[in-house]
């Protein structure tokens, strides 16, 4: 009836529901997991044995070969410079001269005493013996006159005493008389050598004495001079002068800085786990901003850490043609610091880091699904990782899609946007898989 349609639908639904139910309950378990059985699409790359080379970047200032900020040792106004800012120059070249009058009297004042004290010098060594030297040369004299005189008696008189003319007793006085001469004559002649010794050698001390202060004073003023004379200490480039003619430099403020330019050094700071891995002599890279990359090699790898940052300073020299690079400005470095021949290379993205700190990657079986791989990993490079152990040459790993994917979940294969604009070359002796789609 009209009035009972409400309440033969509500008795209807439960029936309907509780069929449903009775029908999910009678379908086979191989029937409903097939029906819930999904496929993953992923992106995939083979595993490949290529040569990996570990390079090490960093960020570096430029410096110049060599860097001269000549400060002059005087202070002096400028008379001229000889040079300007850009101007080529070699060793021992004059840059400039500061005002050195009163520096070249000076010097000639000192040469005149230098040329003074030579003269007596020389009159001094060829002078006559002083006086008391005489006076010692006259008690030789004597003394050597006595010794004669009392010789010629002794034998006179020993004659005598032997032809028996003359008594025992004056031969005796004799020879006394001898002895005496004798000794008084050794003594004399030993008083004359000490006053030539001690004489001549004071005499000479005090002439070479000032002949050398003389020609000391006379170097110091030449010294003078010649720092009024700016030359350059390297071959180069002036890269600043700040003063014109007339200016007086202040002090300690370089008057000309020279730079050599023919080569650049990259200074950089790397970390210290990097930084073991170089060594002197390793080959790299310089990179300025809109210039060609320069091919230079690793100078200096500092023993120590840098106390502020504990990182490690390197120096990357390389030749500047055309002194394109320019000193002070900001360059990115490359050094190869490893090559590893025939490691087995997979993209980064292939890789998965578990809680427990482990790797993995999703290797994808010969039964189309995936299985999770516990993997060892060796030098990153870039965008790809060395696989030391749990993969083989030729399997293939998710890149894309392993993250959160279950273990054995079958997967479909799809290309990535770069295999599609640019396919991958077949292997040799081997025809390029057709796509059934």
């Amino acid at each position: 009836s009209p009035n009972s349609g409400p309440d033969r639908l509500t008795l209807v639904k439960p029936r309907l529901i509780s069929i449903t139910l009775l029908a999910s309950g009678l379908m086979p378990d191989c029937a409903k997991e097939k029906a819930e059985e999904t496929v993953v699409n992923v992106q995939v790359a083979t595993v490949e044995k290529k040569m990996l080379q570990r390079t090490v970047e960093a960020e570096a200032i430029l410096f110049p070969l060599q860097q001269s900020a000549i400060v002059p040792k005087i202070t002096a106004p400028v008379k001229k410079f000889y040079v300007n800012r850009g101007s080529r120059v070699r060793k021992g070249q004059l840059l400039a001269v500061l005002e050195n009058r009163d520096l070249t009297a000076a010097a000639e004042e000192n040469r005149g005493a230098f040329d003074q004290a030579q003269a007596a010098y020389a009159t001094t060594m060829a002078a006559s013996l002083p006086e008391e030297i005489q006076k010692s040369q006259l008690d030789v004299q004597v003394a050597k006159e006595a010794l004669d005189a009392a010789q010629k008696v002794f034998e006179s008189r020993q004659n005598l005493f032997h032809q028996g003319a003359l008594p025992r007793r004056d031969l005796d006085q004799a020879s006394v008389n001898l002895v005496q001469a004798r000794s008084q004559y050794d003594m004399a002649q030993k008083h004359l050598n000490s006053v030539l010794a001690v004489n001549r050698e004071q005499e000479t001390k005090s002439a070479a004495g000032q002949l050398e202060s003389a020609k000391g004073r006379y170097r110091g003023a030449e010294a003078q001079l010649s720092y009024s004379e700016i030359r350059s200490p390297i071959n180069g480039a002036v890269t600043d002068r700040p003063l014109y003619p007339g200016e007086m430099p202040a002090s300690g403020t370089p008057l000309i800085t020279v730079m050599d330019l023919s080569q650049v050094i990259a200074r950089a700071h790397v970390p210290q786990d990097q930084a073991a891995l170089l060594k002197v002599g390793d080959e790299g890279t310089i990179m300025a901003a809109n210039e060609q990359a320069v091919s230079g090699s690793l100078t200096v790898v500092s023993p120590a850490l840098d106390p502020n940052s504990t990182t490690v300073e390197i120096w990357l020299q390389a030749k500047n043609p055309g002194q394109r690079l320019k000193p002070g400005s900001s360059v990115k470095i490359s050094i190869l610091a490893q090559t590893i021949p025939n490691a087995l290379v997979v993209p980064a993205l292939a890789v998965l880091t578990e809680a427990d700190g482990g790797t993995s990657v999703m290797a994808v079986g010969s039964d189309g699904r995936v299985h999770q791989v516990s993997v060892k990993l060796g030098v990153k490079e870039a965008d790809e990782v060395q696989i030391l152990e749990g993969l083989q040459a030729g399997e293939k790993v998710v890149t894309v899609g392993a993250y959160g994917l279950p273990d054995k979940v079958k997967v479909n294969i799809e290309k990535s946007n770069q295999a599609e604009q640019q396919p991958a070359k077949p292997a040799a002796g081997k025809e390029p898989e057709k796509d059934e789609k």
